[in-house]
């Protein structure tokens, strides 16, 4: 007899992941012997600060092994709330806090939590890669509203109170954002908190994984602490960008006791809780001082040095259109004037994602296609990656794009 191999349709309807995809790519290749300079991962280059490996070490050291509390360690979530009040103005008790395997299952839980078939996820477009695919394990629909470069990739509110109906569950907010680095101004905010606060039913998922990688004046707020936001908001955050803990796998929402409680039943069927190594990591992360400290403030000095040297570099290139970021580490480029060349041996280059595959193959430089966050128009380039290897990737683009001149001018 042969075997049944059909996959629910649940599964069937996820995409993969294009940044994983091209990061498995340019690796392989890189392993192989050729040259690739990667610019595809969204993951600082900087080693975790040798104060918090420390506490690692010495948590493995002292036996501190076992298996914690599933919503995390007590000394994790007072640290967390501390932060939140400190740093964010926003209140929180150890009971509305809930420590995950990373930000990302933070997310997904969340959406899982709060979402029924048939509700709607809104979806401000740039968007990170795995919103509207965890809205569809969700068996909700994404509803995805466009933004314009124009504009830094922020949120339009008459566009969002148009779109707006008794469908409506959730609203997710990134700022500062992946893929774009636009930061979401204080005032901005409070108009989309007026809007949200006009719908009963909208509750608002507030990413804020990049909040202390921010390039002044841009100042970060976070929505929970706009007026009424506070019992509608779920607030996640981590460890991984701002303390290049990548590896360590740690992140955490705040939020209304009630549906804090709804992700930990999730969570406990799940994975249950996180790493009792990376939370006593993460406590000495939070114990840097504020924002992290000296370590965090070297790590975005070297951010904003990059980000200037790529605004002008492409700046200085002709068919390129640019929004300054203003936090994370991601250069979201307009490259669609050099959409609909013919380049020999090579074929039709007719969006993002072709122009990402030629130049993988003819600059040897791994970058992320719009479209996988819902723009065409635009790649993604990171920049958590040395000043010296972000020249030679300019280089290598530009010598790659001197056969591709605009199609149409800008």
């Amino acid at each position: 007899m042969e075997v049944d191999i059909s996959l629910s349709p649940r599964v069937n309807s996820v995409k993969l992941s294009k940044t994983v995809a091209i990061i498995d790519q340019a690796t392989a290749l890189a392993q192989a012997g050729v040259p690739v300079i990667r610019l595809a991962a969204g993951e600082p280059d900087f080693d975790t600060p040798a104060s918090i490996a420390k506490a690692g070490i010495d948590a493995i050291r002292q036996g501190y092994t076992r298996y914690t509390p599933n919503a995390g360690t007590v000394e994790l979530r007072s640290a967390i709330c501390h932060k939140l009040k400190e740093e964010n103005g926003i209140s929180y008790t150890p009971d509305q806090i809930l420590v995950s395997n990373g930000a990302k299952q933070s997310i997904l839980q969340a959406v899982l939590a709060v979402c029924s078939p048939g509700d709607e996820v809104i979806i401000p477009a740039p968007f990170w890669v795995s919103y509207p695919e965890m809205a569809r394990l969700a068996d909700a629909t994404s509803l995805i509203l466009p933004t314009r470069i124009s504009e830094n990739f922020l949120l339009d509110p008459k566009l969002l109170e148009s779109k707006l109906s008794e469908k409506s569950r959730l609203l997710i907010l990134c700022s500062p954002s992946n893929p774009t680095g636009s930061v979401y101004p204080r005032k901005l905010l409070e108009e989309i908190a007026q809007i949200v606060a006009r719908h009963p039913r909208l509750l608002v998922l507030s990413d804020e994984s990049y909040e202390h990688i921010i390039y002044a004046p841009a100042t970060h707020t976070s929505f929970a602490s706009m007026p009424g936001m506070w019992d509608r908001t779920l607030t996640v955050n981590g460890f991984s960008k701002a303390f290049a803990m990548t590896g360590w796998r740690l992140g955490y929402l705040a939020g209304p006791k009630h549906f804090v409680a709804a992700c930990g039943k999730i969570q406990s069927q799940f994975t249950s809780g996180a790493s009792s190594i990376s939370q006593k990591a993460a406590v000495a992360a939070l114990g840097l001082g504020y924002a992290g400290g000296e370590a965090i403030s070297t790590m975005v000095k070297a951010f904003r040095e990059r980000r200037d040297f790529l605004v002008k570099s492409f700046g200085e290139m002709g068919g390129v259109k640019i929004s300054e970021p203003q936090g994370a580490f991601y250069l979201f480029l307009d490259f669609s004037s050099y959409y609909q060349k013919e380049i020999d041996g090579f074929g039709v280059i007719d969006g993002s994602e072709s122009l990402c595959r030629y130049l993988l193959d003819k600059a040897q430089v791994a970058l992320v296609p719009g479209d996988a966050f819902g723009d065409d128009t635009c790649i993604r380039i990171s920049y958590a990656a040395s000043l010296l290897t972000l020249q030679a990737a300019v280089e290598r683009i530009k010598k790659a794009l001197i056969s591709l001149s605009p199609a149409v001018p800008v």
